[in-house]
């Protein structure tokens, strides 16, 4: 079966984020299909991006990559809705190109943008046109991005939500509640529902180690007699890491220290204020690069993860950052609330309100008190959970069937 998956910020381990499109393209080559990846030449969510001297065509790990080349752009603004039509113009373009034999036509961007000419391709070469759903869009824009529902951007976006839905002959998503939200705006047919995952490979030991002085200064704290509270990923308003600067002056007389790797939109704000407060118990760092996260994750002794509280979360999420830190085997504290609990279903950690930061605290302190045994035990019970339900060489076989094919 020839596969031809379209994401907009699709990436690879060479690129970085997002890793979705590579994984099951790589699981999918393993089974017989051939796969062919578009993507945008830029995206912001990629720690580097995609060198178009090679014409826009890359091979990597078997995979074709297509790079249509876009212009850059920082924050959600204007150049960012410009980078967005400079793609969808591309596909128009490249499309007719490669699109002979093709089987399965994947929209996979997270915005439904691309829906529109890849429906119509995939109608003119006989292909089956496949709408994979990450986010609610226009819901996220109006409820994480503050816009109006009757804003221009956003009843666009609304029409492309709802001819990817009507064109679509297959339907998938992360979202484990998502057939909620589908049959509110009349969409009834069964959408199957496959969740972010790890790959275990990933996890095996390498010659690579974490970045020297992150090394030394966790190490430094553990001399302490200190643990670890860390999170790591992106610092912007959806990921709430207010909340979480708020519950360290509560711990101030505890042996904790929270670690923050990552980058984004608001850590200039979260430095400024962890300084207004002045705390001494909580520390910036940069991001490390994937292959350094089992490294990071091995050395702490609690995951932190948090999220805005949102109506729009009530049709479940399916957060990487949980399954990388269930892959580590670390208890998990989740600022969360959604529809699913991962934290509470698998048993591997708590789950706190994410906007009570005395909670957040006493949470900490908690886990903090447990005795080495019981928070290996927590890990444990994580790790067998994502094993079983996350592995991408199950996911990619339970999409391939979800969307009528099968493995060879």
């Amino acid at each position: 079966m020839k596969i031809l998956l379209v994401n907009h910020y699709a990436g690879s381990m060479t690129h970085g984020m997002e890793y979705r499109p590579y994984y099951l393209a790589r699981e999918w080559m393993k089974m017989g299909h051939e796969v062919i990846v578009v993507a945008a030449s830029f995206s912001h969510v990629r720690a580097k991006q995609p060198n178009l001297q090679t014409g826009g065509i890359e091979v990597i790990d078997g995979i074709k990559y297509y790079w249509l080349p876009t212009s850059s752009y920082k924050g959600n603004g204007v150049k960012r809705v410009i980078n967005i039509l400079y793609f969808i113009w591309g596909l128009y373009h490249l499309l007719p190109q490669i699109m002979e034999g093709v089987d399965k036509v994947i929209a996979s961007s997270t915005h439904p943008f691309d829906v529109f000419p890849l429906s119509r391709y995939s109608k003119k070469f006989g292909a089956d046109f496949i709408f994979e759903l990450h986010d609610l869009w226009p819901l996220s824009l109006i409820q994480l991005g503050g816009m109006s529902r009757f804003h221009p951007f956003v009843l666009l976006v609304q029409i492309a939500e709802y001819a990817a839905y009507r064109r679509a002959k297959y339907v998938v998503s992360i979202l484990p509640l998502i057939q909620e939200h589908a049959a509110k705006i009349g969409f009834q047919k069964t959408i199957s529902v496959v969740p972010n995952g790890i790959v275990v490979d990933d996890w095996k030991s390498s010659k690579r180690k974490l970045t020297a002085h992150i090394e030394s200064f966790i190490k430094k704290e553990k001399s302490k007699k200190n643990k670890i509270v860390c999170y790591a990923g992106a610092h912007g308003v959806a990921n709430h890491l207010d909340t979480l600067i708020e519950a360290a002056a509560y711990l101030h007389k505890e042996k904790v220290h929270i670690l923050l790797i990552g980058d984004g939109p608001e850590k200039g704000a979260l430095v400024a204020r962890s300084k207004q407060l002045k705390l001494s118990n909580i520390t910036f760092m940069e991001p490390v690069p994937k292959a350094e996260l089992v490294y990071l994750l091995d050395m702490v002794d609690i995951a932190y993860i948090s999220l805005q509280k949102q109506d729009l979360f009530k049709y479940g999420i399916s957060p990487n950052k949980i399954m990388d830190y269930m892959m580590a085997a670390k208890p998990v504290l989740a600022a969360v609330v959604a529809g699913n609990d991962l934290v509470r279903t698998s048993g591997c950690g708590l789950s706190v309100d994410p906007d009570n930061p005395e909670e957040i605290a006493d949470a900490i302190k908690l886990l903090c008190d447990k005795s080495d045994k019981e928070l290996k035990s927590m890990g444990s019970n994580g790790k067998k959970y994502v094993l079983k339900y996350h592995d991408y060489k199950v996911l990619a076989k339970n999409f391939i069937e979800a969307i009528g094919g099968s493995g060879r």
